[in-house]
């Protein structure tokens, strides 16, 4: 370096050498900064700006695990742990969901829920990252008590990847395992069928398996529907009708301590159900544990004798083929012998009835000789025109058939009980919607479990019979609960119209069981212009004092009914009436003796035509027998009674197959 003084060094410049040394101040030096040197500082001062930001992400890193830790273990010790869908182990395979993903929703009418599929956790293992499989499986079995701890070892000791442990595992069973830190054991998000109401239409609604495919009811006759299309399934159901109806039967199921009970509730104007029970039920959530009495829903899969509320079907099909008129009468004054058996009536009159009578009273006797006039082909053809030869079109996979003679075998005998509801077997809701008809104006309706959505057409009815006949059977029914065998079923305000039903229940032996009865009641409110029919029937109940001893349809099941109809009258917006009572009740009177028009005989005791027309057909069947036998050289085998021959297979049918025997001597048909 140049030491000598800078230019302007003078005596007077303190930092001048000369100056400071005469100061003593200390001696400076100019230095050289180099490239290097200035690249070594951006270096080191870069690297500073690095190690700063590195230290920030640390720190954040800290403070987030430390809060949730704090959160874990100080905050919400219970939550549960997120759910692993799946180990990510190399070469596992991705574990299967069982069944479809969701399930569509099953709503009611009103939107109220009955169905739904809710996320459930399913545990599985890797067998191949357990050690002792053994204490695995023992210390699962302290969460899970269900399990079969043998099993899961064994199945934990397999060289799979993947196996189930347990399905619908709860949350607080997930938050014990995840507690047991066990390797290899993860949790899979699957759905599981839940019925927010419980027994609530539980045989409607049927269930699911475990994979969530439906297995009864609804769910099983919409199973494609509700796994493929999310939108929910809104039934007719009305679950304020259900939970009533249900109330009413069970309680009468109990009162009368029967085996069980069923009622049904459907518009009149449409065919939908809004109600059907079935006692005894079950909670639809544990459809695994329902005994097969539970399980039966003896609405549309039980078939049986309906009794007299057949006799329905008899007059109507009567009055609209012009067989009888109202004005005609018949022959009840003693019973009818067929063969050794003997039709009876519950309360016999020994007197000449019009139609109005014989349904008002349910006389068997009279129902029997309109049938004779009816004629088999004709009583075959009509019930085939209201259905009651095939299943009811309804949405349940478990609508039976009806059990009936066939053709070949439907002889006089078969056409006469059949004609008050013996010798053939039907379900209950065979009966409700053919009441519907009778009611309705003539139309019969599909029976359906949809609800109608907005914009939908209105269902169209198959008119069965004229709105003349229609007319007149609300009227005989108003006058069976006004002054007949259902005047227990009558609610003040609704005019209420029904029939009585009561038949001797067929043993498993052959025969009819003595003192058991299948009690029901069909009504229509209000009858002079139908919203809504009810139907309800006891099975196998009881006498007490508050029946005098009777086990009859007008009874046991009108009760139920009545309690039924004041209850869901109102909420179905059906108020009770009380003004224009004399007008409404004129409309539908009917005048007693029914006269005939001027100038007609009626059919009875003055008309020679008509002296006994059982008689008449019996040796009518006789001599086609006969005329048949000879045909194919086959002797002839008489059965005595009434001068009515019957051959010996029919005799036997007659002793042996109960349901289609008729009443015996010691006993009859009650309505």
């Amino acid at each position: 370096m140049n030491d000598a003084p800078p230019p302007d060094a003078t005596p007077n410049n303190p930092w001048s050498p000369r100056s400071r040394r005469t100061v003593g101040l200390p001696h400076g030096e100019t230095v050289r900064v180099t490239s290097p040197d200035l690249r070594r500082r951006r270096a080191i001062e870069k690297s500073r700006g690095r190690l700063v930001v590195v230290s920030s992400v640390f720190l954040l890193l800290f403070l987030a695990v430390a809060a949730k830790l704090a959160d874990a273990t100080l905050i919400d010790p219970m939550k549960p742990a997120p759910r692993v869908v799946q180990q990510f182990v190399p070469n596992a395979p991705p574990p299967a969901i069982a069944g479809p993903p969701v399930r569509a929703s099953i709503l009611d009418a009103n939107g109220q829920i009955l169905a739904v599929s809710l996320p459930v956790a399913n545990l599985y293992a890797d067998p191949r990252q357990m050690i002792d499989t053994g204490a695995v499986a023992a210390e699962l079995k302290k969460v899970l008590p269900d399990i079969n701890e043998a099993d899961i070892a064994r199945r934990l000791a397999s060289s799979k990847a993947f196996v189930y442990i347990a399905r619908q595992v709860t949350p607080g069973q997930e938050i014990a395992i995840n507690n047991l830190g066990i390797p290899g054991l993860s949790f899979q998000t699957a759905y599981e069928r839940r019925y927010p109401l419980g027994n609530t239409a539980a045989q409607v609604l049927g269930g699911v398996d475990i994979d969530g495919n439906g297995i009864a009811g609804v769910e099983k006759y919409f199973n494609k529907r509700l796994n493929t299309d999310p939108s929910p399934l809104r039934l007719s159901i009305d679950v304020r009708v259900q939970a009533i109806l249900r109330q009413e039967v069970a309680n009468a199921v109990k009162t009368y301590t029967a085996i069980g009970g069923c009622g049904i509730v459907e518009d009149a104007n449409s065919g939908r159900v809004l109600g059907m029970v079935s006692i005894p039920d079950y909670d639809a959530n544990d459809l695994a544990t329902a005994t097969d009495a539970e399980r039966f829903n003896r609405c549309a899969t039980g078939t049986y004798e309906p009794g007299s509320v057949f006799k329905l079907q008899t007059a109507s099909m009567a009055l609209d083929d012009n067989v009888v008129h109202m004005w005609d009468y018949f022959n009840t004054t003693h019973p009818i012998p067929i063969g050794r058996f003997h039709i009876t009536d519950f309360e016999p009159q020994h007197q000449w009835m019009q139609l109005a009578d014989i349904m008002r009273l349910s006389s068997n006797i009279g129902a029997s000789r309109i049938a004779v006039l009816i004629g088999k082909q004709r009583q075959r053809e009509w019930l085939k025109k209201l259905g009651l030869m095939t299943r009811e079109p309804i949405q349940l996979p478990e609508s039976a058939m009806p059990q009936l003679h066939p053709g070949s075998n439907w002889g006089l005998a078969t056409l006469m009980t059949v004609s008050f509801g013996n010798g053939i077997a039907v379900t209950p809701l065979h009966i409700a919607n053919t009441a519907v008809a009778v009611v309705n104006g003539g139309l019969l309706y599909q029976p359906t479990l949809l609800a109608q959505d907005p914009g939908d057409p209105a269902p169209q009815g198959v008119r069965v019979m004229q709105e003349s006949t229609s007319d007149m059977m609300r009227r005989i029914m108003r006058l069976i609960v006004t002054n007949g065998t259902g005047n227990f079923g009558e609610v003040p305000g609704y005019f209420v119209g029904a029939k009585t039903g009561t038949s001797q229940k067929v043993s498993s032996k052959g025969g009819y069981k003595q003192h058991t009865n299948y009690s029901s009641f069909v009504a229509a409110f209000p009858i002079y212009a139908p919203r809504y029919v009810v139907y309800i029937a006891i099975d196998s109940g009881h006498a007490t004092a508050a029946t005098h001893g009777f086990t009859t349809g007008g009874y046991m099941a009108a009760p139920a009914v009545a309690h039924v109809i004041a209850r869901i009258g109102p909420m179905l917006n059906v108020m009770p009436r009380f003004d224009n009572v004399a007008a409404i009740n004129q409309e539908l009177s009917l005048p007693k003796p029914y006269p005939a028009p001027p100038g007609v005989v009626p059919l009875g005791p003055n008309n020679p035509g008509e002296p006994d027309n059982v008689a008449a057909a019996a040796r009518a069947e006789r001599d086609q027998r006969t005329s048949r036998r000879e045909a194919h050289h086959e002797p002839a085998k008489v059965a005595a009674g009434a001068g009515w021959a019957a051959p010996a297979e029919n005799e036997k049918l007659l002793r042996h197959d109960a349901m289609y025997r008729v009443a015996a001597p010691s006993s009859h048909a009650a309505h």
